[in-house]
């Protein structure tokens, strides 16, 4: 797969679609001919704030973004991690007004989908419609999976959890082979994702390198004993509900 950056920008709308439906060459051709104004953002910028009115849609084109909340104390958490192809406010086309922020979290490509656009699409093409609603219950089944691993999994659990599900999305992308994968985001921004302190997380990536289950470095993960970190995990990647794809 071409970097994000060498791509047509609806192109990486359909390499994420199709990795969870298959589409007809109708589909696919009323996709590639949404419009979309792009823009370039530099790392830890806000694409939507809480209050805002969305009037269009998000797609992620290069970069990593996330979605969080900042509490009065400025305590911050993070709901949820987005790479290339991912649409984090896909939601306002039905419930306009945000109620959480979205940010960059490295450099980022942005892509802004008009509402308008995207409704006469699903309007003339009621199945690509099905499948932007698969994708928002894909995301309320991630939602569900880290709510258990903060309720209940250990703070190793949760972490080698989150390494396995970030991967498979990736791959699915084609931005991830190899049990490699990027991972740019910082010890902060796990703690803040999975409700730790970024000592326990340094502990942790520590303690998992030293079993020599991942690698982490130059912000590139390599898992390195994928089958232990799904055992002691136990991690199913079902409700990721990805087309059928192994893992490698």
């Amino acid at each position: 797969m071409p970097p994000a950056s060498d791509q047509n920008p609806t192109a990486i709308l359909l390499r994420k679609l199709e990795s969870i439906a298959i589409l007809t060459d109708g589909e696919r051709q009323a996709v590639a001919s949404l419009p979309m104004r792009v823009q370039s953002l530099g790392a830890r910028q806000d694409i939507l704030r809480e209050g805002d009115e969305s009037r269009h849609c998000c797609l992620i084109l290069e970069g990593w973004a996330c979605r969080y909340k900042l509490l009065s104390a400025g305590k911050r958490q993070i709901f949820s991690f987005h790479i290339v192809g991912d649409v984090p406010n896909l939601q306002s086309l039905h419930i306009p007004d945000a109620d959480h922020n979205i940010a960059t979290l490295t450099k980022a490509r942005i892509g802004y989908i008009p509402h308008d656009s995207l409704r006469a699409l699903t309007t003339n093409h009621p199945s690509v419609g099905a499948l932007l609603w698969r994708d928002t219950l894909i995301e309320a089944a991630i939602f569900r999976a880290w709510m258990v691993g903060m309720g209940r999994r250990s703070a190793f659990e949760q972490i080698a959890h989150l390494f396995c599900e970030m991967y498979l999305k990736m791959q699915a992308v084609g931005l991830a082979e190899g049990y490699r994968c990027p991972m740019p985001i910082t010890q902060a921004d796990l703690a803040d994702a999975l409700g730790l302190t970024p000592v326990h997380i340094n502990r942790v990536l520590k303690d998992m390198r030293g079993r020599a289950m991942i690698t982490l470095k130059s912000d590139m993960l390599v898992l390195e004993a994928w089958n232990e970190l799904i055992r002691v995990s136990e991690f199913d990647p079902t409700y990721l509900h990805l087309e059928a794809r192994a893992a490698g």
